[in-house]
């Protein structure tokens, strides 16, 4: 049996009429879809490619995009997505890590792109993908032909390579299998119930594992029509959201919507489920969201080490602050931190196995052997409880993780860019509540010389990519600290709560 992802979404495709609907008015159906992924693996089968190789991709979200993930699955290739934001040195790290050998990038962003592709030892062609879709990927695949194999894969196989932003600031490779996948994409088709009659409306970024898994993996399965906008937009998403069934996004997206009168009851009467993920939903917001709609927004907690874990109920109670209990296939348990399992409403590290987890970090096996115990259970490095119930309540991020607009920021890696700036004795960097990035990032520095803020911030500008930086910086003369030295982030986190509770 072949086990590549695209085999079984070529079969539910051929089995149903789904569509791809665009903003400019396309609808393509199932064997459009297998036309355009035939020759998107055809035009990378051209420039040499090998099953396994890895294909980076920077560019903005489009249909030609949607086709280069699949045209990736389909020749066996390893697809690799980037996100646009990220700065010349950011990538330059990326594509040496990952042996990116086909480079696909916005020729609009060549200033940032093309310094860092010339320091890629092992890149051997590139190509163009503009956000209209249009440049040299598009006329490669145009001269491509519309029929070719499925590139046999075992499950083991690796489908994509994702990276995180490194707790220590330097980032891994997240390795996922097309086993990882499927096996996801199958749990969550079920457990949201997603059908040939749906409409899901998708409005988030495909560099992402929530745009691009999480979301149109159990679609593809399903033969549910996508209704694509290239961003979120939250008039634009209002416009488009008549006839659609499903909406998936990040809590900052939830909190823009309430913001905009035109989003009422009536505006989206026709949805019949929301689903929230990627950073923790307020439970402001989501009572917030119940009053308007009369619906409460589905939360469910995941990680691209192990796409998503657990999920509050279609059918059944959604509970505030929770994110469900565990997806079939999914074992979940909380233990201590010497690893003994921790009773109902004790709080331990979450701790989770199946065919959902990753089976390791690019060429880091010491990081792989660390992150899983004899037993092949995977330290989350989340913190939680389980109720009586059995749903999952995630109280805190023992890794410090700040989750801000739904991207995930990695303090250590901003305090070593601080710290390399003259003035700055040392920095802590964390997370407090925002109204619409549902987390901030601040740093709280201590400063051996006059400094300037926004000359401090436009210095991490050029550094890092724009979420990354600090929304504010607080200068003092000490970091609280305890018994033992370590700075008190959690002091800190306290202290200033209510730092952007104003903020629109």
């Amino acid at each position: 049996m072949n086990h590549n992802l695209y085999a079984h979404f070529a079969a539910a495709l051929e089995a149903s009429r789904a569509c791809i609907e665009t903003p400019g008015g396309a609808a393509l159906n199932g064997a459009d879809i297998a036309r355009a992924s035939a020759r998107a693996a055809n035009a990378l089968s051209a420039r040499g490619l090998r099953p396994g190789e890895r294909v980076s991709v920077i560019a903005e979200k489009s249909l030609e995009y949607l086709w280069l993930y699949l045209g990736c699955l389909r020749g066996g290739f390893v697809f690799h997505p980037l996100n646009p934001a990220y700065t010349t040195r950011e990538l330059g790290f990326f594509l040496g890590d990952a042996g990116t050998r086909l480079l696909v990038s916005d020729p609009a962003l060549a200033a940032r792109v093309d310094p860092a592709a010339a320091a890629c030892r092992s890149l051997t062609g590139t190509l163009t993908l503009g956000a209209d879709g249009s440049g040299s990927f598009a006329d490669a695949c145009a001269d491509a032909g519309d029929d070719a194999p499925v590139c046999p894969r075992q499950g083991e196989d690796t489908a994509a390579l994702l990276y995180s932003s490194g707790t220590t600031g330097t980032p891994k490779g997240i390795r996922i299998t097309h086993r990882n996948l499927y096996s996801n994409a199958c749990a969550l088709r079920d457990a949201w119930a997603f059908s040939p009659h749906d409409v899901l409306l998708h409005a988030l970024p495909v560099f992402h594992v929530h745009g691009l898994f999480i979301t149109l993996g159990p679609a593809l399965l399903a033969g549910t029509r996508l209704r694509l906008l290239t961003r979120f937009d939250a008039d634009a998403v209002i416009d488009a959201l008549p006839g659609a069934t499903m909406l998936a996004g990040v809590p900052t997206y939830y909190a823009r919507l309430l913001a905009n009168p035109r989003f009422t009851r009536e505006a989206c009467r026709s949805v019949r489920v929301f689903i929230s993920g990627s950073a923790p939903l307020s439970e402001a917001t989501f009572h917030a969201f119940e009053e308007r709609t009369g619906q409460r927004i589905l939360e469910r907690y995941g990680m691209t080490e192990t796409g998503i874990n657990t999920s509050n109920p279609l059918d059944g109670v959604r509970k505030p602050g929770a994110v469900g209990p565990p997806l079939p296939g999914v074992e979940l348990r909380i233990v201590t931190p010497d690893g003994a399992p921790c009773a109902t409403g004790e709080i331990g590290e979450i701790e989770v196995r199946g065919e959902n987890v990753f089976p390791g970090y690019w060429q880091l096996p010491d990081a792989t052997a660390a992150a899983f115990d004899a037993h092949g259970w995977f330290r989350t490095g989340d913190q939680g409880h389980l109720d009586d119930d059995g749903y999952l309540f995630i109280v805190g991020r023992s890794k410090d993780l700040v989750i801000s607009g739904g991207l995930n920021v990695y303090p250590k890696e901003v305090e070593r860019e601080l710290e390399t700036i003259p003035g700055i004795g040392e920095a802590a960097v964390f997370g407090v509540p925002h109204a619409d990035f549902g987390e901030a990032v601040v740093a709280a520095i201590v400063a051996d010389a006059p400094l300037d803020e926004t000359a401090v911030l436009g210095a991490l500008r050029e550094r890092l990519a724009a979420f990354k930086v600090p929304k504010r910086l607080l200068i003092g003369d000490e970091l609280p600290r305890n018994a033992m030295g370590k700075v008190q982030k959690n002091v800190l986190r306290e202290r200033h709560a209510d730092l952007f509770l104003a903020a629109p």
